[in-house]
C-alpha cells in the first residue's frame, strides 16, 4: 500500500487547512506521512487521527509548540504558573512546568504535548536522544513526529492506544482522545479525524 500525496493534499487544502496550506503545514502532514509509512503503514485510520491530534493540539498549524503557544522557554513557564495560580489548571496537582536545578523545565511540547520529566525520559527511548537532558529536542519536527506516531501506536500516551479504538470494522472516532488526553475536544477532534481519513483514502494506492 502506498499513498499519493499530491491527491491527499488537495483534499486536505480545502477540507481542512481552508484552501490555502502553508508551507509549515506540508512540512508538519509531510513528517507524520513519513513516519507511519516508516513503521509499515497499517490501517489508515490510525493515520487520520493522528494527523487530527496534531492539528489539534498545535492550533492547526502542523508544527511542533510549546504549551500555551509560548514564543520560549521562559514564557511558558509564566503563563503556566500564572494560570495555575489562578485557578485555572483544576486538574493538575503538580506544576510540572517548574525548572530543576540544572534550569530546565518540562511542559508540554510537541505536535502532541508531552508533559512532566518521567514522560521525556520515556521517550527518550523511543527516539534514541537524550530529551531530559534537552527537552527542547522534542520541537524539532522530525522528533515530534516519531513521539507522535509511537506514542499513540504503541499505547504510551495514557495506556491506550490507536487499535483499542480503530481495528476491522469498529472505528470510534470520538472515544480514541482518551489515547492522549481523556475526553477533552473529543468530538471536535473525531470530525477533523473523519475529513482527514476521506483524503487519505481518496490518495490510497494498492
Amino acid at each position: 500500500m502506498r499513498i499519493d500525496r499530491r491527491i491527499v493534499f488537495a483534499g486536505l487544502r480545502n477540507a481542512v487547512f481552508g484552501g490555502r496550506l502553508s508551507q509549515g503545514q506540508v512540512d508538519g502532514v509531510e513528517a507524520v506521512l513519513t513516519r507511519f509509512s516508516a513503521r509499515g503503514w497499517g490501517d489508515p485510520r490510525w493515520l487520520a487521527y493522528m494527523l487530527a491530534t496534531a492539528h489539534h493540539e498545535t492550533g492547526g498549524t502542523m508544527q511542533a509548540v510549546r504549551e500555551t503557544f509560548a514564543p520560549d522557554d521562559e514564557e511558558a513557564v509564566n503563563r503556566l504558573e500564572r494560570a495555575w495560580r489562578a485557578g485555572k489548571l483544576p486538574t493538575v496537582s503538580t506544576p510540572y512546568w517548574r525548572r530543576d536545578s540544572a534550569g530546565r523545565s518540562y511542559y508540554g511540547r510537541g505536535l502532541v504535548q508531552i508533559t512532566h520529566r518521567e514522560n521525556y525520559a520515556k521517550m527518550s527511548r523511543v527516539t534514541g536522544l537524550d530529551l531530559v537532558a534537552e527537552p527542547d529536542l522534542a520541537l524539532r519536527l522530525d522528533v515530534s513526529a516519531t513521539i507522535l506516531v509511537v506514542g499513540m501506536t504503541e499505547g504510551l500516551f495514557s495506556g491506550a492506544r490507536l487499535s483499542d479504538y480503530f481495528s476491522g470494522t469498529k472505528a470510534d472516532w470520538t472515544g480514541a482522545r482518551k489515547i492522549v488526553n481523556g475526553t477533552d475536544r473529543a468530538k471536535k477532534i473525531g470530525v477533523t479525524a473523519r475529513t482527514f481519513d476521506a483524503a487519505i483514502r481518496a490518495g490510497l494506492v494498492v
